[in-house]
């Protein structure tokens, strides 16, 4: 069953028109037709299902259907703070981390960091981002899309106040996951493909930022969250409740 993120109210028996991007994957590029189902949502909690009404080259129509509650959120509200990486790799970390629960996105420009972008550059960024996060909640079946910030730079992350732990993944750290305090919200900190400056894990440290290793192994940038988000809710998230 497709699934489509509609960034609008949406109501059982109306009628809406799909916006263009809507319209342009729908009609052009999967090809559906007057009468398939559909299921969509709004990021505001269930999903309901839909019937097209009209599909054309032009304009499409969708019927609404019936509301369903259901939630498939994570039980940890995990924040991830990914310093900017280049090429694909960080649309991976976004990608990834969204099929397994995260559910907001800081992206993080620190000293060794290589993506140097102007003001209008960095607003395309982001929106190509929020599109990479839009589609994995549609794929993992998510009803609640991820928030995606605007880029800070680490002084500022690390000064702010944040819910929950304070997470920075820092290679040679003595800390376990297994020791750390059962919370319900937590952010963590990944730093870029040079790592993060000894300067900058001090100052870390003095902001009450807790260091964490996962494993004896350093592990690349984009692989990171996705190794931290999989464990965690093994440790203490939907996966341990799993059958």
């Amino acid at each position: 069953m497709t699934r489509l993120y509609l960034a609008q109210p949406l109501a059982s028996g109306s009628i809406i028109a799909l916006p263009e991007d809507a319209l342009r994957h729908v009609v052009q590029v999967l090809r559906m037709e007057a009468g398939e189902s559909l299921t969509v949502f709004n990021g505001e909690g269930g999903e309901y299902t839909a019937t097209l009404a009209t599909a054309s080259r032009k304009g499409a129509t969708l019927a609404i259907g019936a509301h369903d509650p259901v939630s498939r959120e994570a039980p940890l509200a995990i924040t991830i703070a990914q310093c900017v990486s280049k090429g694909d790799r960080m649309d991976y970390a976004l990608q990834k981390s969204t099929e397994l629960g995260a559910c907001a996105f800081v992206p993080v420009l620190s000293s060794r960091g290589v993506v140097k972008l102007d003001g209008e550059r960095w607003e395309k960024k982001v929106e190509h981002w929020r599109g990479v996060v839009v589609g994995a909640a549609e794929q993992s079946g998510r009803t609640r899309v991820p928030v995606v910030a605007l880029p800070i730079s680490l002084d500022t992350l690390l000064a702010k106040q944040h819910q929950g732990l304070k997470l920075i993944l820092a290679p040679g750290s003595t800390t376990a996951l297994s020791a750390l305090p059962s919370t319900e919200a937590m952010t963590a900190l990944i730093g870029p493909e040079g790592g993060f400056s000894p300067q900058e894990l001090e100052l870390a440290d003095r902001h009450g930022w807790k260091r964490l290793a996962l494993g004896p192994r350093i592990l690349r940038t984009e692989t990171a969250p996705v190794a931290l988000l999989a464990v965690l809710h093994t440790l203490h998230g939907d996966f341990a409740a799993l059958p």
